[in-house]
């Protein structure tokens, strides 16, 4: 997750315009989506299903195709400092304005607003995904906010429409909406062999430019009083003003996963851009969860010397330092090593370092070693690797514990069931314990037969 905020400087529109590499992408056949079955628009917020499909919203209504909005919430936080607006009034001064935007856009179209919390959607994804399959029709395209937008109300949007376009087998199109704001062009947090641009019709645009200020709200001050400002910029408009759009393909359609592990450089970049927390992992009730459960799942109370590679900002490693006399916690990012250094500052036996794996992988035994969020950075080489270096440092009684997000990130070399498959398949290592979710996997490994004289403890 990056930070950034709406009303901080942003990439201006010219500096994307001049870049060729916009110019160059592949383009989408807009002729073909508008043959599809239909199509079904998934949006975080009022808004958001202009900005970033309003054009492809406008080319499917025009070739008679059935289009479903499905907003997800009703943007009621988008002004917290208001005085003179309530959020609930907010929540229905947008609601009308995205039914008079979608309107204008696709004539005789359905809206769908659920009504889920502003600024919580991953905490409600399950709900989010079930309303998705709801109004979902067998043979439409599926068009959500893309998963890297750098919003965590976006990436739950966009990863409830991927769990149904993938269920389904139906085309999947994210199109981004802050990225325009907080990237760069060539920027590599953006997955540009992915990239399609949707070349839109005189008309397509136009309905796009009207629809836009439906959004009044948005786009327009409440009041002169303070805290009732305008929330997009005429700046941040501008890049959706543009006589295309850019939406991104599955990485199975022109762009496969990388060939190799990710390099530490991936990380210091991703870290420079994301702020404190990039992946949220102290804010999100999800990772909060997951971090209970993992603790749940240790079958002693104590450890003498653990190991947690890959550590980020500490968030695990705080709690893990609980349960052990001796911890040693790396990751391969400096900003990441110097956040958890300072979240786990006076815990006793607690240890922070630079370090990557399987690479850089520290001597002696430990009895418990945790992989989280990890493997799946690695290519099969060095997941090989990874797997024989955890096992091979375990003590007779030692617990390997690993936890990974089970969805495919195109970005990374390999997916959290692809991991877990590799530890089970290893002759030195028996299962002990499992927890399957649809979201992740938490498995628990020891070496040599799992029921054994002491393990329980």
């Amino acid at each position: 997750m990056v930070s950034f905020t709406h009303d901080g400087a942003g990439t201006p529109e010219d500096a994307w315009a001049g870049w060729e590499g916009l110019r160059q992408l592949a383009r989408l056949d807009v002729e073909e989506l508008a043959r599809a079955e239909g199509l079904l628009v998934v949006a975080a917020h009022p808004d958001d299903e202009t900005l970033g499909a309003g054009g492809l919203i406008a080319t499917a209504a025009r070739a008679g195709r059935p289009v479903t909005v499905l907003v997800a919430t009703a943007g009621e936080a988008s002004h917290p400092r208001s005085t003179t607006t309530s959020r609930e009034a907010l929540a229905r001064r947008r609601t009308e304005e995205v039914e008079a935007a979608v309107a204008v856009l696709a004539p005789g179209a359905a809206v769908h607003v659920l009504g889920l919390p502003d600024g919580a959607l991953p905490d409600h994804l399950g709900r989010l995904t079930a309303a998705v399959a709801e109004h979902h029709r067998p043979g439409a395209v599926v068009v959500a906010p893309w998963r890297g937008d750098g919003h965590l109300d976006h990436e739950a949007a966009g990863e409830a429409a991927a769990r149904v376009a993938g269920r389904a087998g139906a085309p999947l199109l994210e199109y981004p909406v802050w990225a325009w704001h907080w990237a760069a062009p060539g920027d590599p947090r953006l997955p540009w062999a992915r990239a399609r641009r949707a070349d839109l019709a005189p008309e397509a645009l136009r309905r796009k430019g009207e629809a836009m200020a439906r959004h009044a709200s948005q786009v327009s001050a409440l009041s002169e009083r303070p805290g009732d400002e305008a929330l997009l910029s005429a700046g941040f408009l501008e890049h959706f003003e543009r006589p295309y759009e850019v939406v991104l393909v599955p990485g199975g359609t022109g762009a496969a996963r990388p060939a190799r592990s990710l390099p530490g450089t991936w990380f210091d970049a991703f870290y420079a851009a994301g702020g404190d927390d990039p992946w949220g992992f102290t804010r999100r009730w999800y990772e909060r969860r997951k971090r209970a459960l993992t603790l749940a799942c240790l079958p002693r109370e104590r450890f003498a010397r653990a190991f947690e590679p890959g550590c980020s900002v500490g968030a695990l490693t705080v709690e893990l330092a609980g349960r052990c006399d001796s911890l040693l916690a790396t990751d391969v990012a400096q900003a990441a090593v110097a956040q958890a250094r300072a979240r786990t500052a006076g815990l006793p036996g607690v240890r922070v370092a630079l370090g990557g794996v399987p690479q850089d992988w520290p001597p002696g035994r430990f009895d418990l070693v945790v992989l989280s969020e990890l493997g799946y950075y690695c290519d099969r080489d060095d997941l090989d690797l990874l797997c024989r270096r955890a096992a091979g440092s375990l003590t007779d009684d030692g617990v390997l514990v690993a936890c990974h997000w089970r969805h495919p990130v195109p970005e990374y070399p390999l997916g959290g069931d692809d991991v877990h498959r590799a530890l089970q398949s290893r002759s030195d290592l028996t299962l002990l314990a499992r927890h399957v979710e649809e979201d992740f996997l938490l498995d628990v490994l020891v070496p040599g037969p799992a029921h054994r004289p002491g393990l329980p403890g």
